[in-house]
């Protein structure tokens, strides 16, 4: 639900690869919500799922994918605050090792501290790979498809990817998380962006619920922080 489409996918081998999946922006991004993050953990863990799925079998071909799994989780918990047990605290910073290494650098949290981050990265990770099951066995016979075309045709471009995945079965929208169960969330809605400040910025209609902060950093980035709302009318000037 919040990742970018795939724009290239291919059999052919590159470099080390034997092959890849290219995947385009469609838009500038300054910042990625937690939904974002945790839906490419889930597309991270999908080649490794597939392989279980499929051949019940796993190889060493997924490390790659495991690893980058693995370092958003670690990141989303001790840099980004997405942690309920842990809180809104960075618990690294820049320099920070996340293992001692020959007794020689310290953390700067408790042993009790790195077991709660362990852990609370191994139910990230096991959780994206639970979503990455679902999601291939509610549709494998798209997965099917797309393997039967790659067997022809060695590469699949956005076009014909878009017409393979058309009858796909998105996952669940998740449910709303809480930082703390005694902060819960508002039922009052984002402030709402006036039309003809989204038309002026070229917005596409899939983009008109962007989030008010991120809007006006598309705005910035694009030069056009001098636009002012008239909050009366609407209207911008």
């Amino acid at each position: 639900n919040n990742t970018d489409p795939v724009t290239k996918v291919t059999i052919l081998p590159r470099g080390r690869a034997l092959g890849y999946t290219a995947v385009m922006p469609t838009s500038d991004r300054y910042s990625q919500s937690r939904n974002q993050l945790l839906d490419q953990m889930a597309y991270a863990m999908g080649g490794r799922t597939a392989e279980e799925i499929v051949f019940h079998d796993p190889t060493t071909g997924a490390s790659n994918d495991i690893e980058k799994a693995t370092n958003i989780a670690r990141t989303m918990v001790i840099e980004y605050g997405f942690s309920d047990k842990l809180g809104a605290i960075k618990w690294g910073s820049d320099d920070d090792q996340t293992t001692v290494m020959d007794g020689l650098q310290p953390r700067k949290y408790s042993d009790r501290t790195a077991e709660v981050i362990d852990d609370e990265v191994l139910k990230l990770v096991e959780t994206a790979h639970t979503e990455a099951w679902t999601i291939i066995n509610d549709n494998r016979e798209i997965l099917d498809e797309l393997v039967r075309q790659l067997l022809v045709k060695e590469t699949l471009n956005e076009k014909e990817l878009a017409a393979i995945f058309a009858p796909i079965k998105k996952a669940p929208v998740r449910p709303v998380w809480l930082s703390n169960d005694r902060r819960p969330d508002s039922d009052k809605p984002p402030v709402e962006i006036p039309e003809s400040l989204k038309r002026s910025v070229g917005m596409k209609p899939e983009e008109m619920t962007i989030r008010p902060d991120l809007f006006m950093w598309f705005l910035t980035y694009a030069g056009r922080a001098d636009v002012v709302v008239d909050n009366d009318k609407g209207e911008m000037r």
